[in-house]
């Protein structure tokens, strides 16, 4: 049992799909004995195979075990106070999100008291390629997945101001990547605009993105980026409470 626990920590952490080879020389474990561990976790559904190829990655048994551990550690205690706290500064909705089946979803999410306030419960999904949080995420994917989720279909235009061009998205995201941070003009919902920021998790990489979101009419996107203090020292306290400190 542990060595099978070791094994689904190394594929967790990895940065990239693994052999079994690779795996049993990090973990010092014989060639069989690898491929004995993961034939039995591949059963379960917790490890599965690259497609088309025979590297290891996460399987959905492991992933969707990772995001209910994530869901509920993070609607409880100092990381959900962390959220409300933003939302009691700036006065707006704030928002935790991950990737998860090439969609967003959000971890936890604390709405504003204003009549125009966005209703989404946390578990909710919404795209990835249009949303603050979504085009933060996809900004630091490596670039072989980028590809794959652009080559997906799914740039489906919601708002007149959705990028649905694959070139102009990537622009996007080379923008984004430098400058650290996130926005959403209109994209996904007309009248709604947001500012997003990374969270990194214990192995520095960044693993969640927080956003504020407000009705364009009471907050421009142009005053929202005012607050991009307040959300990096959010993400900040986030990615301290994640490292267990």
């Amino acid at each position: 049992m542990p060595k099978a626990l070791h094994l689904l920590e190394a594929v967790a952490a990895r940065t990239r799909p693994l052999s079994i080879a690779e795996l049993a020389t990090t973990l010092g474990l014989s060639l069989p004995t690898a491929h004995r561990i993961v034939t039995a976790l591949e059963g379960l559904g917790f490890l599965s195979r690259e497609p088309g190829k025979r590297r290891i990655i996460e399987g959905k048994r492991l992933v969707s075990l990772g995001l209910t551990v994530l869901q509920v550690a993070v609607a409880s205690g100092i990381r959900h106070a962390i959220l409300e706290s933003l939302a009691a500064r700036t006065g707006e909705s704030c928002n935790l999100g991950v990737i998860a089946g090439g969609n967003l979803l959000y971890l936890d999410r604390v709405e504003t008291h204003w009549p125009l306030g966005l209703r989404f419960e946390p578990g909710s999904r919404v795209p990835l390629h249009c949303t603050a949080i979504g085009k933060l995420l996809l900004s630091q994917m490596p670039e072989k997945s980028l590809a794959g989720y652009l080559s997906s279909g799914q740039l489906a235009r919601y708002t007149p101001t959705t990028i649905t061009d694959t070139r102009r998205l990537r622009e996007e995201l080379k923008r984004i990547h430098k400058q650290g941070y996130s926005t959403d003009s209109q994209e996904f919902m007309s009248g709604v605009v947001c500012v997003a920021v990374p969270v990194h998790g214990p192995n520095g990489q960044v693993c969640a993105g927080i956003a504020i979101s407000a009705a364009e009419a009471r907050l421009t996107l142009k005053r929202a980026t005012n607050y991009l203090p307040e959300l990096r020292e959010a993400a900040r306290q986030l990615s301290r409470s994640l490292a267990g400190e």
